[in-house]
């Protein structure tokens, strides 16, 4: 996990969903319900540290979801942008900013065959808006939120 600064990291997380399911992970040390993400890494962009962090925590090769502009000039690459933009205090003298983002899988039949990362996660599901409730630990607020927009938006 690369730190750009003791105060603050920049952060994806990816809700990756197919047919009306989204992809979901129990974090063994937070033992929290999540989407897949992580760090971005020092030599990376926001979308190569969401492939990479996709990729790396389910298996999973995803396309993510939105408008990537063109670009007009040497030494520009256009990014997809992330969906949603958020910071959250991870201690009293650490902050995340994180950039979600929406996926799906790039195929039916590698979505079916999501891994579970055991050395970072004790369980990986699908879920659908429902599922999200019955989910032991509960599932935070505003994870459920994002997770039904990504549902209700990438179907």
């Amino acid at each position: 996990m690369a730190h750009i600064h003791e105060k603050i990291d920049f952060t994806v997380a990816i809700f990756v969903v197919q047919q009306s399911r989204v992809l979901v992970i129990h974090h063994k040390k937070l033992n929290k319900w999540l989407p897949l993400g992580g760090h971005i890494e020092l030599d990376e962009d926001p979308e190569q540290a969401a492939l990479r962090e996709t990729k790396e925590e389910s298996g999973i090769d995803v396309d993510l979801i939105g408008e990537r502009p063109p670009t007009t000039g040497p030494g520009t690459r256009a990014l997809i942008g992330p969906r949603f933009l958020d910071i959250h205090r991870i201690s009293e003298t650490h902050e995340h900013i994180g950039m979600i983002y929406f996926a799906r899988p790039k195929n039916q039949a590698g979505a079916a065959q999501a891994t579970l990362a055991q050395s970072e996660h004790n369980d990986i599901r699908w879920c659908t808006s429902q599922e999200l409730d019955a989910l032991v630990p509960a599932m935070s607020d505003a994870v459920k939120w994002y997770s039904r927009v990504a549902i209700e938006e990438v179907g």
